[in-house]
C-alpha cells in the first residue's frame, strides 16, 4: 500500500527552497499524509495551514470518508481546533494575507493557495456558503443549490481581491506573478451534489471530454503583455514555466515531462503542439491531443463506470442572458477590491481592450443539425478540436489513419506507463482510533 506521493518525486516547492524562496502552502494537500514525510511541511514548504484530504464540512472541518468521520484542519504538523466553526475559505484567505505582511521582501516567496471552494463538502450538506454571499443571488438564481453555489464562488472571488489587495499593501505587485487556474472541469446539473458549468463544452468532472479537462487559466504580472492565449499547455508545465520565470534553468529540470511556456507568455512562441490527457488503467480510458486532432477511447461517462446516469452530454447554464453582456461586467472589474488595487499599483485598464479579450477568450461552438455519433467504450473517436472543440462530430470513419496514429502514439506511451499506485482504505488510518482526528497513523507520536 502506498503512504502518498512516492517520495522521489521531487515537488516545485522543493526546486524553489534551492533558489532561495520561502515557501508557504495554504489550504488543500491531498498528496497523503500516512507518514510525516508524505505531508507538506516535508516535501519542500515551509508551511502549512490547511486540510490534508479532498474534501470537508466548511465550517466544522470534519471530513466523511465513506464511514469514517474525522477532523481535518492542521497548522503544520499540529491539530487546529481554533478554526471549528469558522468557513474554510475566510480561514485561508486570513492566513494567506499574514504570510504577506509577514514575509521579508529580502528573499522572494512562493505563496500556493488552494482553496477547496467550491469543491463540496460531506454529501450530507455538501453546499455550504455564508449568508451575506448567497444573498446577493436571491433575486437573480431561483434554484436554492445553485445560489448557495454562487454563493460559494462569490467568497472565493471576494479571497482573491483580498490576497491582491495584501499584495499592493506591501508594495509586491511590481515583481509577482499571480496565476489563477483550476485542476479539473466542473460538475453541473447536480452531477457530485453541485451546480457548476462547463457550457459549451462537453461531459463533466472526471470525464476526458474537453468539458472535465479544460480549464480557464489567468497569468497576470507587469512582466508580462495582456493577451489571450490559445496556446497548448498542460498542467505539468507550471513548473518548468514557474520554475524559468524565478530564475531556475530548465537544464536542471531532469526527468520530467512538462515544458516551458515562459516563452509562450512573454512572446506567443508555442511550446507544445500535443499532449496526452490521461492513460486511467482504473477508468480504463485514455485519450491524447496532437495539433488540432485528439483520440478518446475507453469509459467516457460516469454510467461507463456503474453509475446510474450518462454525463457525457453537453451541460449549462451558459451564464449568458439577452438583457445582460459579458462587457457589462467591466466596470464591476475595475471597482472590484482587486481592481482597485491593480489602479493603485499603475495598472491601466483599458475598457475597449478588456472587451476584445472577452470576445477572444469565449470558445463558441455551433451545433450542427446532426452529430456524428461517438460511443467510445466501444470504437474510438477522433475530434478535430480547433474546429470542433465541443466534440460533435467524430471523424474516426473520415480519418482512418491519423486515427491510427494516434491510437499507436497512446499505445507507445501505454508500454512505458508506471503499474498504477494501490490505494485503499486501511483499517488503522480511521480518525476513531485517533481522537476523531485524520492524522499521519503509521509513525503518529
Amino acid at each position: 500500500m502506498v503512504d502518498g506521493l512516492p517520495l522521489e518525486e521531487k515537488l516545485f516547492p522543493e526546486y524553489l527552497k534551492e533558489l532561495g524562496y520561502a515557501t508557504h502552502l495554504v489550504g488543500k494537500w491531498h498528496l497523503g499524509h500516512a507518514r510525516r514525510l508524505y505531508t507538506p511541511t516535508f516535501r519542500g514548504f515551509d508551511s502549512h495551514y490547511g486540510n490534508w484530504l479532498g474534501k470537508q464540512d466548511h465550517y466544522s472541518h470534519f471530513n466523511k470518508e465513506n464511514l469514517w468521520n474525522g477532523y481535518d484542519l492542521r497548522r503544520n504538523m499540529e491539530v487546529d481546533y481554533d478554526g471549528f466553526g469558522n468557513y474554510t475559505t475566510k480561514l485561508y484567505t486570513s492566513e494567506a494575507i499574514r504570510l504577506i505582511e509577514n514575509h521579508q521582501t529580502e528573499s522572494p516567496l512562493f505563496l500556493m493557495i488552494n482553496h477547496i471552494v467550491a469543491h463540496t463538502g460531506n454529501t450530507d450538506e455538501p453546499l455550504q456558503a455564508p449568508r451575506k454571499n448567497t444573498k446577493k443571488f436571491s433575486n437573480s438564481i431561483r434554484f436554492i443549490p445553485r445560489r448557495i453555489y454562487a454563493g460559494m464562488v462569490d467568497a472565493l472571488d471576494e479571497s482573491v481581491g483580498k490576497v491582491i489587495k495584501a499584495l499592493e499593501k506591501a508594495g509586491m505587485l511590481d515583481n509577482t506573478i499571480i496565476v489563477f487556474t483550476s485542476d479539473n472541469g466542473g460538475s453541473p446539473e447536480g452531477h457530485g451534489d453541485t451546480y457548476g458549468s462547463n457550457w459549451p463544452l462537453r461531459g463533466v468532472k472526471n470525464s476526458l471530454w474537453e468539458g472535465g479537462t479544460r480549464v480557464a487559466g489567468f497569468i497576470w504580472s507587469k512582466l508580462l503583455p495582456q493577451r489571450v492565449s490559445m496556446d497548448l499547455m498542460h498542467v505539468q508545465d507550471w513548473l518548468p514555466t514557474l520554475y524559468e520565470a524565478a530564475g531556475g534553468y530548465i537544464s536542471n529540470l531532469l526527468g520530467i515531462d512538462g515544458v516551458s511556456q515562459w516563452k509562450t507568455f512573454e512572446e506567443g512562441i508555442p511550446a507544445r503542439t500535443e499532449f496526452l490527457y490521461n492513460i486511467d488503467d482504473v477508468y480504463n480510458n485514455s485519450a491524447f491531443r496532437s495539433g488540432p486532432w485528439k483520440v478518446l477511447q475507453g469509459n467516457a461517462s460516469n454510467l461507463d463506470l456503474g453509475g446510474t446516469e450518462l454525463w457525457d452530454s453537453w451541460y449549462g447554464p451558459s451564464g449568458r442572458s439577452k438583457r445582460n453582456s459579458v462587457h457589462d461586467l467591466i466596470p464591476k472589474i475595475i471597482k472590484s477590491t482587486a481592481g482597485r488595487a491593480l489602479s493603485r499599483a499603475g495598472v491601466i485598464f483599458n475598457e475597449a481592450k478588456m472587451k476584445i479579450q472577452q470576445t477572444e477568450a469565449e470558445v463558441k461552438c455551433k451545433k450542427p443539425k446532426e452529430s456524428t455519433k461517438c460511443d467510445p467504450y466501444n470504437t474510438p473517436c477522433l475530434f478535430n478540436i480547433a474546429k470542433d472543440p465541443c466534440e460533435y462530430n467524430n471523424l474516426a470513419s473520415e480519418e482512418p489513419a491519423i486515427l491510427l496514429k494516434l491510437l499507436s502514439v497512446i499505445n507507445e506511451m501505454n508500454r512505458t506507463a508506471l503499474e498504477p499506485l494501490d490505494l485503499y482504505n486501511h483499517p488503522e488510518a480511521d480518525p476513531q482510533l485517533w481522537n476523531n482526528t485524520w492524522t499521519n497513523w503509521k509513525d503518529y507520536d
